[in-house]
């Protein structure tokens, strides 16, 4: 495996797995080196504005189009899309009441399980069929599958391992992904998810809508948060393999298979933005209050899936990572609050610092829009009596896939024995401490 540095969101990228296998001068040429095709995937329409514009080129020994048997319809069974069930029907059923709820880590999968029938969905939010909101995963498996390979043409998908080392082969090239790390894997392009590890474990987010990028810094300038020269983006490996593989389509909501006889992961050589890319959020350089107050979570955003509102996103990947905290005369946890956004928050190691009891790696809790949520009791006596010295959060690294529309649970995770019942008891020791007027 090798990785190169993107060299920014929105700029070309070209690397080759042979010498002299990337055309120069042209991008299809009437005869490529070696016999290769020329293909281009495109990730935005054709007109999109150069600055939104997403596109590679792709040279590889065999077109995509070759495959030797017709679609077939299938059914991964716990994987599931927004605005459509099971029948393909839309539902505006709700399978849990309304409320704040909290999850222990999935159950641990059969032996056997590889990544595709391993995904297991938790919530969905928006319409896949009109691109847009996402769905949120989680994944547990501990089987690596040579011959099955996965194209999801509904969204892109940005995964978060959390237990276990990924090796992700793209047509683009392969990334190793630890725990700490994530990966993002543009819509439409096929590859397969592997464990070094045994078991690997983790989140998922399935984005419909305009894919991540960079949130905008504004007055906080050219610095800090996330940095572009830290995503990695891999060079041009392929897999030169005759063999039955099977290829699996996410479309609309649903799921087909069609049997090739080679990988489909035979590119060559590659160049343009429409990329996979992974980065170390240790990389990520948080900023916050250094005299008093609190900032919104918002300074912790460090991928964004725009929207045509200005400022309201589809999805923003937000963490909270190991930091100072040094303000003064300051409730330091997260205040409560309401949002317009709804969260979807799971823990990858250590301590979240509003609720250090009942959350636990690998659990994963839902605060869906306008509904209250904020530190249970233990965490708010512990913020109102702490000296307020500097104190390093060492230990700790959480994160949030928020979202503009309103997040609906699986019948999956409404069944869970893991869906804690008394999430909500958490706050009940928070008393009255107004006194009352005579």
């Amino acid at each position: 495996m090798a990785l190169a540095y993107m060299p920014g969101f929105g700029n070309d990228f070209e690397t080759e797995a042979l010498a002299g296998a990337l055309p120069q001068g042209q991008n299809s040429p009437q005869h490529c080196n070696f016999g290769l095709y020329a293909e281009q995937l495109s990730g935005s329409p054709f007109t999109a504005p150069r600055s939104t514009n997403e596109r590679s080129w792709l040279y590889r020994i065999r077109p995509s189009v070759k495959h030797a048997t017709r679609f077939t319809e299938t059914d991964i069974p716990w994987w599931r899309s927004a605005g459509v069930t099971a029948d393909g029907e839309h539902s505006h059923r709700l399978n849990l009441p309304l409320g704040q709820y909290r999850w222990d880590p999935v159950p641990t999968s059969p032996a056997g399980t590889t990544f595709l029938h391993g995904v297991r969905t938790i919530t969905t939010a928006g319409d896949a069929l009109t691109h847009n909101g996402m769905a949120a995963h989680c994944y547990d498996f501990n089987t690596n599958s040579d011959n099955t390979y996965l194209c999801n043409a509904d969204g892109e998908m940005l995964l978060v391992p959390q237990l276990g080392t990924l090796s992700i082969s793209t047509e683009l090239g392969q990334m190793h992904v630890a725990p700490g790390s994530i990966a993002v894997i543009p819509r439409g392009m096929t590859f397969r998810v592997d464990t070094l590890d045994g078991q690997a474990r983790g989140y998922c987010c399935e984005n419909y809508g305009a894919p991540l990028t960079l949130p905008d810094r504004g007055p906080i300038g050219a610095n800090c948060l996330a940095n572009p020269r830290d995503f990695k983006t891999p060079v041009a490996a392929y897999e030169d393999k005759d063999a039955d593989c099977e290829v699996y389509y996410k479309w609309s909501g649903g799921f087909h298979v069609t049997h090739i006889g080679h990988s489909p992961l035979d590119v060559v050589a590659w160049h343009g933005n429409y990329a996979p890319y992974c980065y170390d959020l240790a990389t990520f350089s948080p900023v916050g209050a250094i005299a008093f107050d609190h900032p919104d979570p918002s300074i912790f955003t460090v991928l964004t899936s725009p929207t045509e509102q200005s400022g309201t996103a589809n999805i923003d990947f937000v963490i909270f990572p190991p930091r100072w905290m040094v303000a003064e005369h300051t409730f330091r946890p997260p205040w409560y609050h309401r949002n317009i956004m709804s969260e979807f928050m799971g823990l990858i190691h250590g301590k979240y610092d509003a609720k250090e009891k009942g959350f636990v790696p690998g659990g994963m809790s839902l605060h869906n829009q306008m509904l209250p949520h904020g530190p249970d009791a233990f965490g708010y006596q512990q913020a109102t009596q702490a000296e307020l010295a500097p104190v390093k959060l060492a230990d700790t690294l959480a994160f949030m896939f928020e979202t503009r529309y309103a997040q609906r649970v699986t019948p999956y995770a409404a069944a869970l024995d893991s869906l804690q019942d008394d999430y909500i008891d958490c706050w009940a020791g928070l008393e009255r401490q107004f006194p009352k007027q005579s």
